[in-house]
């Protein structure tokens, strides 16, 4: 499975319940997993973001989904990147001509 570190901001909406935060982490954690996603870490932080959350997926698509699904609630936005392992990276380097 792939894994992706997302990058996450509070909206002005998701501030002002900013109280809630870890149930709506739990929440979070629970509708992944339904999808099929793992979270393996959430970390709230200091700094440009608000949260970064290292989830693993079977595809794009299904992160996508999650991600897509959660904004719509209004509480935040993501940036998601897709992560390479370092055999991954070694397999992808192989491919260079």
């Amino acid at each position: 499975m792939a894994k992706y570190v997302s990058m996450v901001n509070f909206t002005d909406q998701g501030i002002k319940v900013i109280r809630n935060t870890v149930e709506r982490a739990d929440a979070f954690r629970k509708t992944a997993r339904e999808m099929g996603v793992e979270v393996l870490e959430i970390y709230w932080t200091l700094g440009v973001s608000d949260l970064v959350i290292v989830v693993e997926a079977p595809d794009d698509e299904i992160v996508a989904t999650l991600f897509f699904s959660i904004g719509s609630l209004g509480n935040i936005r993501a940036h998601t990147m897709r992560a390479f392992t370092v055999d991954e990276m070694s397999n992808i380097i192989g491919r260079i001509p």
